[in-house]
C-alpha cells in the first residue's frame, strides 16, 4: 500500500474483515478458565436488522467463529463510530419468547436456577455461564427480565481483533482509481484484483469467487491493453 500511495493511487485504509472481537470489559477469570475455546450452539444473533443462526466460539478475549464473521463488517463499523457494538444473542432460537417466559415463570421450589433452566429449557454449561457473566442478580431473579435476556442477551464488543488474525480485509485500492479494465489510472500497465481492492464479502466461496472474478477481469484488461499497443 505505501508503494501505491507514494505514486498517487487512491487507497482506503486496511481493516480486519471476517474477524473475531474482544468483549467489553472482558471475560471474568472463571469464564476464561472454564470455557475459552468452547463453542456456543445452537444460537442466533441479531445486529441492526440482520438476524442469523449458527455457532461461535468463546475465546480468551471475546468471540470468534462463523456466526461472528457474518456480522463483522457492521460490528466493526459501529465500533469505529460509537466506541462499541452491541451484539444480541438468542440462546434458545428453537423456543419462542412465550415458551421461554412460561418456563422462567414456573415455580422452581427448592431447585437452583441453574437446575431449573437445565431441566425446563435445556440451558446449561456455557450458555448458563454467559447468563451469569452478563446479567446481574436482579435480572436473573426476575422471570420476565431473564426470559428477555435468554432471547436477546446483549454482548458488548469493544474492538475487532488485529488484521493479522483476520480471515480477510476491507480497504485497499479504491474502485475510482481504476478504469473499467481494472487498470490504475495513474499507473498505466498496473492492474489490480482480489483483496488489493477496497471490497469485502462473507468468508468462504464468496471471497474466492470475487477474487477469481476480478482476476479474470484484470487478465482481460491486460490482454486488451497489450492488443491496443498500450
Amino acid at each position: 500500500m505505501p508503494w501505491l500511495q507514494e505514486r498517487g493511487v487512491s487507497i482506503a485504509p486496511l481493516q480486519p474483515s471476517n474477524c473475531g472481537f474482544d468483549v467489553a470489559p472482558g471475560w471474568s477469570e472463571h469464564l476464561r478458565r472454564r470455557f475459552a475455546g468452547q463453542p456456543v450452539k445452537p444460537v442466533a444473533a441479531s445486529f441492526e436488522g440482520q438476524h442469523q443462526q449458527g455457532e461461535f466460539v468463546v475465546t480468551d478475549t471475546g468471540v470468534e467463529g462463523s456466526l461472528v464473521y457474518a456480522f463483522s463488517a457492521g460490528l466493526r463499523d459501529r465500533i469505529a463510530a460509537d466506541g462499541e457494538g452491541h451484539w444480541l444473542l438468542d440462546l434458545l432460537p428453537q423456543h419462542s419468547p412465550g415458551q421461554v417466559l412460561a418456563e422462567t415463570s414456573r415455580p422452581r421450589g427448592p431447585r437452583s436456577l441453574s437446575t431449573h433452566l437445565k431441566s425446563r429449557l435445556g440451558l446449561h454449561g456455557l450458555k448458563m455461564a454467559l447468563l451469569h457473566e452478563l446479567l446481574g442478580p436482579q435480572q436473573l431473579g426476575d422471570p420476565a427480565q431473564l426470559a428477555q435476556a435468554i432471547k436477546a442477551l446483549p454482548l458488548r464488543l469493544a474492538r475487532p481483533r488485529p488484521i493479522d488474525e483476520a480471515i480477510s480485509t476491507a480497504g485497499g485500492v479504491r474502485f475510482d482509481a481504476l478504469d473499467a479494465r481494472g487498470m490504475l489510472a495513474v499507473l498505466p500497465g498496473v492492474f489490480c484484483a482480489g483483496e488489493m481492492l477496497d471490497w469485502e464479502a462473507p468468508t468462504g466461496g464468496y471471497l474466492l469467487t470475487a477474487c477469481m472474478a476480478t482476476g479474470r477481469t484484470a487478465a482481460a484488461g491486460v490482454l486488451d491493453w497489450l492488443s491496443r499497443g498500450r
